[in-house]
């Protein structure tokens, strides 16, 4: 039997209560973006797979929280804004491929495919840099990021993160895993 990605309303309203404090908390990260436009999404009709997936982003320490909005498209973006990479998605390697190819001291999961699960993607390159303007993230962990197709058929898979008050981008074989080292997840509602 297949679980349906949906809160029940309690749920549903409890998480829109506490992306409203994150929201008024952070006005920094979403200049002119007024809450009641958030809300008109949220509540909307067809919202119900994306609270789900913003529950999952919460559930695993991520934080969510709205990053910006699609004037084209209406659509809010929101991003992991949790101050170090979420803590129930480390000690991940960076896809099933690779997840697979370890022999041994395998990892429990893969960031693409948790990433799938809840609805979500992990951040690119751009879209991690675009954060760091919001705040200092990711200074004592890593996060996996979106790797182009011509490194990951050569093994590796990359990284970012915070130091020295720079961000940096680095490159690992795709099979490793950290402690330290999650993933950071986008989502368009």
């Amino acid at each position: 039997m297949e679980n349906k990605k949906e809160l029940s309303p309690e749920q549903g309203e409890e998480l829109i209560r506490v992306l409203k404090a994150r929201f008024e908390k952070n006005m920094n990260r979403h200049k002119g973006i007024e809450w009641s436009k958030i809300q008109a999404k949220l509540s909307g009709g067809d919202s119900g797979e994306k609270l789900w997936s913003l529950n999952e982003m919460e559930k695993t320490g991520g934080e969510p929280d709205v990053v910006g909005m699609d004037n084209k498209t209406g659509e809010i973006l929101f991003y992991d804004c949790s101050a170090e990479s979420p803590k129930d998605r480390r000690s991940v390697c960076y896809d099933r491929e690779a997840l697979e190819s370890r022999k041994e001291h395998k990892p429990a999961n893969n960031a693409l495919d948790m990433a799938a699960t809840m609805g979500i993607e992990l951040l690119t390159e751009e879209q991690y840099r675009e954060l760091q303007k919001l705040g200092n993230f990711d200074t004592k962990t890593s996060s996996w990021i979106i790797t182009p197709v011509e490194i990951r058929k050569l093994g590796g898979a990359l990284f970012c993160d915070r130091r020295y008050d720079h961000v940096f981008t680095y490159h690992n074989g795709a099979e490793s895993y950290y402690a330290a080292r999650g993933f950071r997840g986008s989502l368009k509602v």
